[in-house]
């Protein structure tokens, strides 16, 4: 060719130039050449191709490797989130409205409670859907299928034993490569929290009806900035403000304040909210129509860990017809305490003999003392210790009269009702023996049998009316009886720590046709009688927390006994 072409064949091995074709060429060593060249490109080869074979294995597997750990992972996420299904009763589903293919997760046939051999579908899940409930569900269906949009919403389900279930579905659509519209969602049971939904509902209206019966509402305050952050339905009520307004501020409500009381109910409230301590007030409030109501409020400071005044929570009481109901009470106690009053008169005007003559024999005797006394000083020889007997007896009949005075000034006095601790066996002596010339009168034998008893908190005047109404019925009811004569009053403890005592006489006994009456007012047997004696001592007894009744004596006569609480309570 006239020229060298140098030419290179790259075989790792071997090289081989040309030179001009005018030269004479020594092909000796050729063969030689060629030969060790084509050993080692095959040997190249077959080691390129072993590491091509090993590089591909090697892929192979790694990616096997690779796609095992990937399905490891998947199945351990797939029972991971089976798991979370379970505990959160929370089932998952794929619906296909164009094919009608559904998907369910294992949890959601857990939720229907159906076998996992079933085929979902539509007709499926209808037939557990509460029967109440299939139009909704079904009217869901047709138009999340038409429209393609995204649905939420509960029903119930009915279960082959009968239970109900409550689920709430959601899905979110969306449209594969192709368009057609798929849904991805999730089915919750909801069972429990309905439950616990409709507990705290009937709680609510427990507590909102007692509320209303009470007439008391409930309320929380921020005492820093006086926002009120919760009203009761019945607190609205109470403080006459209309719920539709939202809740008022604290400055809001005390224009609400009856003028007088505004600056009271400010100053407990700001003082608490200083000291953070509990706190009670009682104010009237008026209402937008000019009703005036009386209010009872109590505030009790919530604290934050820090010791911080987070809040006041409390409540508000209409107590209007509670002060209305004392004051009628306390005009009526005052009325029973003028009608027990004017009973004592009246019955101590009925004694007016009796008691003149018990109280002229005391004097009458110290009338013939005196005379002594002056006989035996006018002697030519005084008998001093003649003398100071008969003084002494002066001043016993004198003392002894001046007492019985008194007792009748203290059963005349009249006066509010005063409560002390008093000894029932003392006070059943006081009217023996006040009543003796009575008793004697009538020739009627009075007889004690008292029992060691502890004190008892009572009026003592009016447990004194009491017995004098009760032994004055016994000694009238035996003024026509022949025979024994006896009025026996005892004192004992009940079985139940009470103190009872009992007036017992032996004379006509209680009145056959209408002896369940003789407590009622104005029922009388007696012809000058009012009959209001026992009426008012059963009130007198009752208002002491005690009870006073009657029974048939055998073989003739009456009982009434009464019984009072020895363990101080309140009995208004």
């Amino acid at each position: 060719m006239g020229a060298a072409i140098p030419v290179m064949h790259y075989t790792g091995m071997a090289a081989a130039s040309f030179v001009p074709s005018g030269m004479p060429v020594d092909l000796s060593d050729a063969v030689n050449i060629s030969t060790l060249g084509t050993a080692g490109i095959a040997a190249v080869t077959f080691m390129v191709l072993g590491l091509a074979l090993l590089t591909s294995w090697m892929d192979r597997r790694f990616a096997l490797r690779s796609l095992e750990l990937q399905e490891e992972r998947l199945q351990r996420s797939e029972t991971y989130l089976a798991e979370a299904q379970r505990l959160s009763k929370t089932g998952s589903f794929g619906w296909r409205p164009s094919t009608g293919e559904i998907i369910w997760s294992e949890e959601t046939f857990r939720v229907f409670q159906y076998d996992r051999t079933m085929k979902p579908t539509v007709e499926l899940v209808l037939q557990r859907v509460h029967p109440d409930d299939v139009a909704l569900v079904q009217q869901t269906i047709e138009r999340a299928a038409q429209d393609g949009k995204n649905f939420d919403f509960e029903h119930r389900l009915l279960m082959p034993d009968g239970s109900v279930k409550h689920v709430h579905v959601v899905a979110h659509a969306f449209s594969d490569e192709s368009g057609i519209v798929e849904f991805a969602g999730a089915v919750m049971d909801i069972t429990a929290a309905k439950q616990v939904e409709q507990t705290l509902r009937e709680r609510e209206a427990y507590l909102a009806e007692a509320q209303r019966l009470s007439h008391t509402g409930s309320w929380a305050r921020v005492s820093a900035t006086g926002e009120m952050r919760y009203w009761s339905e019945e607190c609205y009520r109470v403080l006459g403000f209309e719920p539709a307004s939202g809740l008022p501020l604290f400055e809001t409500f005390l224009q609400r304040v009856h003028p007088d009381d505004r600056a009271k109910v400010r100053e407990t409230a700001e003082t608490a909210g200083c000291r953070k301590v509990e706190y009670e007030v009682d104010y009237r409030i008026v209402h937008p129509v000019g009703e005036i109501r009386d209010i009872h409020t109590v505030g009790h400071p919530v604290l934050s860990p820090s010791g911080d005044l987070v809040e006041f929570v409390g409540t508000v009481m209409d107590v209007t017809e509670r002060k209305r109901a004392e004051e009628e009470r306390e005009r009526l106690r005052q009325l029973q305490a003028e009608l027990a009053h004017i009973n004592r008169v009246t019955t101590m005007g009925e004694l007016t003999a009796s008691l003149a003559h018990e109280v002229n024999q005391p004097i009458a005797a110290a009338v013939t003392d005196a005379n002594t006394c002056l006989r035996w000083l006018n002697r030519d020889q005084p008998d001093v210790e003649e003398v100071r007997q008969a003084a002494s007896r002066i001043v016993k009949d004198v003392t002894r009269a001046g007492e019985i005075i008194s007792r009748i000034r203290l059963i005349f006095k009249k006066g509010i009702p005063q409560r002390e601790l008093v000894d029932a066996n003392e006070v059943i002596r006081e009217m023996v023996s006040l009543l003796h010339s009575e008793a004697t009168r009538s020739s009627v034998l009075v007889r004690t049998e008292l029992a060691d008893l502890p004190q008892v908190m009572a009026d003592r005047v009016l447990l004194q009316q009491v017995l004098m109404n009760l032994m004055i019925n016994g000694i009238d009811a035996m003024k026509d009886v022949d025979g024994l004569r006896e009025l026996i009053i005892c004192s004992q403890r009940t079985d139940d720590g009470q103190l009872m005592i009992s007036v017992s006489d032996s004379g006509a006994g209680l009145p056959q046709d209408n002896a369940n009456q003789i407590f009622n007012a104005f029922f009388t047997t007696k012809p000058q009688g009012t009959g209001m004696g026992l009426r008012i001592s059963r009130s007198i007894v009752e208002s002491h927390g005690g009870r006073l009744w009657a029974a048939d004596n055998s073989p003739r006569g009456a009982s009434f006994h009464l019984t009072l609480p020895t363990k101080v309570e309140a009995h208004e």
